[in-house]
């Protein structure tokens, strides 16, 4: 009869090896542990009336639902909220995996809630929320240059060797981009490249006006260019280390962008959430 009970195999597992002649051991990479997911929060029933901030939520959760058929985009002042209120739409919008810098006047900073296209944007005389698939500021900033593209002929400096070709390609498929165009990838790291290549590229491309940066098993940081439609995209493992880093020719890359399905579970969470603080 064989029996269920199997021994373990002989010959591993930690002692079953001998240790090396110089006494040293193996030592293992660690490997990822945590990843972001989404869990309800419900705030505490503040004691103070924040029927005015329970009745904005639902406006937001409103518009998520809308906007996830229809598209478009929609704000909400959030400066006219009282201070208990303020705190609870606070608590309960959170930090989600996006967040933005904006370069411009006024000087923006956006942090997606952990409602996926639900977008608390601040700056100078700004307090707000934004609904959509990305703020609108993001695209229209994007490349407004802070350091003007210097294009494809730019000075070649000693060891620049691949780098003038990707950029007669990128200003080629930027200056024939059109909305609808499918993305174009520059893949950086399939391609052999030194890195007086990336500075000449960063010259030739300029600098735009928005920087972003999404969080979630890793890192991606993605980089307006002083090239309309082009953007420097990097993605980095759980130990930020550089794992893939691209150009991407499109009007915003698709990892900044909630999708309308993440919308519309967005507006199903906002309304789970103000039932559970009613």
């Amino acid at each position: 009869m064989v029996s269920n009970f199997h021994m373990p195999p002989i010959g591993f597992g930690p002692g079953s090896q001998p240790a090396a002649e110089d006494g040293q051991e193996l030592a293992y990479m660690e490997l990822p542990q945590n990843m972001r997911s989404y869990s309800m929060h419900v705030p505490d029933a503040p004691e103070e009336d924040v029927s005015a901030a329970l009745e904005l939520l639902g406006r937001i959760a409103d518009a998520a639902g809308l906007v996830a058929i229809d598209g478009g985009k929609a704000r909400f002042d959030l400066s006219r909220l009282d201070p208990a209120g303020r705190r609870l739409m606070a608590e309960t919008l959170g930090h989600g995996e996006v967040a933005m810098r904006l370069h411009g006047v006024p000087a923006m900073a956006v942090q997606e809630s952990v409602f996926a296209g639900v977008w608390a944007l601040k700056g100078e005389g700004l307090d707000c929320v934004e609904v959509g698939a990305v703020p609108a500021a993001a695209q229209d900033r994007a490349f407004a240059p802070r350091r003007a593209a210097t294009g494809p002929k730019t000075p070649l400096a000693p060891g620049v060797v691949n780098a003038p070709p990707l950029a007669v390609e990128l200003f080629d498929r930027s200056a024939c981009w059109t909305p609808g165009t499918g993305l174009h990838v520059v893949n950086l790291t399939l391609l052999p490249h030194t890195e007086e290549d990336l500075a000449w590229l960063d010259a030739a491309l300029g600098l735009g006006s928005s920087e972003i940066l999404s969080r979630g098993y890793g890192n991606c940081r993605i980089t307006a260019t002083g090239l309309p439609q082009v953007w420097r995209v990097q993605f980095y493992n759980s130990m930020d280390t550089l794992i893939l880093d691209t150009f991407e020719v499109t009007a915003m890359p698709e990892t900044a962008i909630a999708a309308p399905e993440d919308l519309a579970d967005s507006a199903r969470r906002i309304r789970d959430v103000i039932e559970a603080i009613r």
